[in-house]
């Protein structure tokens, strides 16, 4: 039986800062930026909506006299976030046969 997949994580851009998080304890905006190639903009908007979710965590701060931006995955997005494997797996199966 097939599981349903989140919608806010089955977004392409939303994926993949859950999944740079995921490999990290934090990432700066500016790294994810040139990960995901995504615009500035877009990025923002996509990691408010994860920040909005509970899925992560956001400090804003500065870096000498650079703003910096630093995301954290919380324990909600962590479990969101293999729940969404889980459920891709149950649509593929075990690719690894």
């Amino acid at each position: 039986m097939f599981r349903e997949l989140d919608p806010l994580l089955h977004s392409e851009l939303r994926l993949a800062v859950m999944s740079i998080l995921a490999g990290a304890d934090e990432a700066d905006f500016v790294y994810m930026r040139e990960q995901t190639r995504a615009s500035a903009g877009n990025l923002s908007v996509q990691i408010d909506k994860l920040q909005k979710a509970g899925y992560i965590s956001v400090e804003k701060g500065f870096k000498g006299r650079m703003p910096r931006t630093v995301c954290r995955m919380t324990d909600a997005g962590r479990k969101a976030f293999e729940d969404y494997v889980d459920a891709l797996r149950s649509y593929i199966g075990d690719i690894r046969k």
